[in-house]
């Protein structure tokens, strides 16, 4: 007799094998996958810039000192020597240029001549001054003869006085001689060279002082009481992460007959030695007056019933703080804010209508505005 196959022996076993071998797979697809760590909403913010409410005008700035000397020789005469170029700087009392000194040594030496003359002169006329007194007590002379040696005595004293004044003149002429700086400074231009015949008073060497710095602008007609009345900063372009407050000192009352502007200097008490003469730089003039406001993406407004509000992000943590703003005004993109806010402030720029105070956020990037 045939003998039945295993499958037909066991037909229970066999189907349980199978039932078991296909569930196993649907069995790992059911397991559930590890739950995704929820991460901080990401943001797009604004920072806060508070700044004048009107618009600062800049004009084009010139760096030139406070105080620039022309100096020059006291009396004619030909130029022996210069001492310096341009680009030096000098302190105070330092020789510049000196004068051919061979006429007032010749001067010189005349003057204390006639001083030698005028001493012999006086001695001469003051013994005869005493003589004549004595024979006049004794009445062996006249009061004419007395009056004469009087007058001669006169004269000679008043000869020997002005022998000493030309003397002392020709001691100063040898002074006048020799050009130097009234203060420290640095030379701008030199006008004179060696054998040149100079005058008295003609401009030598010009020296620019090295104190007090200032800028000097051309202001239209038009912004003529701001540049009176405004708030001035200065910053340089050789350095433009930095501004130096700017006073005005002086305003032309006149304007240029060119350009039809009004020449301006403002003094630069803080700007020390950052600014070399001849440095550029823009200037900034702000009403005084005007509020200080910071202008904000229209988008960044957030309002449900509660007026007007932002969202100021911590960087740090990503903790939101809803905060009630005062608008001043609306523009077609911006709001202009005018208190709220502090400058700095980080302020979520859109999406603001999603956002819970509750949670954090995370700030992928910066708008400048």
């Amino acid at each position: 007799m045939r003998q039945p196959r295993p499958a037909a022996r066991y037909p229970a076993r066999a189907m349980a094998l199978l039932a078991l071998a296909a569930a196993l797979p649907l069995a790992a697809c059911n397991e559930e996958a590890p739950a995704e760590v929820k991460q901080n909403r990401p943001v797009l913010v604004a920072p806060v810039r508070f700044e004048s409410e009107t618009p600062s005008r800049t004009l084009v700035a010139t760096i030139r000192p406070r105080i620039e000397s022309d100096i020059g020789f006291r009396l004619n005469g030909k130029v022996a020597r210069r001492l310096v170029e341009i680009g030096d700087r000098v302190a105070a009392g330092q020789t510049l240029a000196v004068l051919d000194d061979i006429d007032l040594r010749l001067q010189a030496e005349q003057a204390e001549a006639e001083q030698r003359a005028a001493r012999g002169a006086l001695a001469q006329a003051t013994a005869a001054e005493q003589r004549a007194l004595e024979l006049r007590k004794k009445g062996w002379s006249t009061d004419a003869v007395l009056d004469s040696s009087h007058a001669a005595a006169d004269e000679a004293r008043g000869r020997i006085a002005r022998a000493d004044r030309a003397v002392e003149l020709t001691k100063n002429s040898f002074s006048y001689a020799k050009l130097t700086a009234d203060a420290a400074g640095i030379v701008t231009a030199v006008l004179v060279e060696p054998g040149q015949v100079v005058s008295a008073g003609q401009t030598a060497i010009r020296v620019a002082r090295t104190g007090e710095r200032e800028a000097v602008v051309a202001v239209p007609e038009t912004m003529i009481e701001r540049a009176r009345t405004g708030k001035a900063a200065l910053v340089l372009w050789s350095k433009p992460g930095k501004s130096y407050e700017a006073k005005l000192r002086e305003l032309s009352p006149t304007a240029d007959a060119t350009t039809r502007t009004f020449l301006a200097k403002f003094s630069l008490p803080s700007v020390g030695n950052d600014a070399e003469i001849g440095m550029t730089g823009t200037l900034s003039l702000v009403d005084a007056s005007a509020a200080r406001v910071a202008r904000l993406p229209l988008s960044a407004l957030f309002n449900q019933n509660g007026g007007p509000s932002v969202y100021v992000v911590d960087p740090a943590t990503g903790a939101l703080t809803l905060k009630p703003v005062v608008v001043r005004s609306y523009d077609s993109r911006d709001v202009v804010v005018a208190a709220g806010v502090q400058d700095g402030d980080k302020v979520v720029a859109v999406g603001v209508q999603k956002l819970d105070p509750v949670q954090k956020v995370r700030v992928v990037d910066a708008l400048s505005f």
